[in-house]
């Protein structure tokens, strides 16, 4: 492996490290436990989670639901949504993460499902294409992003991306939670 790509892959690995503690920080403080619903990432969201010694006290658990029967037996996604929308849709996403507080003692949970490639991708949704979902007690949001490169690089992304937005919301749901008990 080239200098080049084993410093970026320790850059990636340290700022997981740093968004998985900062993750773990807001989870404790708000006492809120966190599950994942994985398809194309297969387990890696949690994976980074649970590097983190310590995260049993707010890693809830996470479901690796690669196929589409997955999604439906797990997570309860209906699948004639999945038939109608594609496994890799907004719908779909939505309903991954709202079936894992569900179906899971969390409050908070992140969800993807994506094209990871190299095969798989359409006009429509080109290898690359993944949809995230995240729920908080503030809400749910979702959110479509394509990313370039290898299988590899798709995946890498998308822990980081699925991470930094999970922060992101969290931050924003532990404001409105201590402006609502003032």
């Amino acid at each position: 492996m080239p200098a080049s790509a084993r410093n970026a892959l320790l850059n990636q690995e340290l700022s997981t490290q740093v968004l998985c503690a900062s993750i773990a920080d807001l989870l404790l403080k708000n006492q809120w436990l966190l599950a994942t619903a994985e398809s194309c990432t297969g387990g890696l969201i949690a994976a980074a989670c649970t590097d983190l010694a310590g995260s049993s006290t707010w890693f809830e658990r996470g479901f690796v639901t690669y196929s589409n029967d997955a999604k439906t037996e797990l997570l309860e996604v209906d699948a004639a949504l999945i038939a109608r929308e594609g496994a890799v849709s907004e719908s779909v996403v939505r309903a991954m993460v709202q079936g894992a507080v569900r179906h899971s003692h969390a409050q908070v949970a992140v969800a993807v499902t994506g094209v990871a490639g190299p095969a798989g991708g359409s006009r429509e949704k080109p290898v690359g294409t993944v949809w995230f979902g995240w729920i908080t007690p503030a809400g749910i949001a979702s959110e479509r992003c394509h990313f370039d490169g290898d299988r590899a690089q798709v995946r890498a992304a998308t822990v980081l991306h699925a991470l930094r937005g999970l922060l992101v919301r969290l931050q924003a749901a532990a404001s409105t939670t201590q402006r609502d008990t003032f």
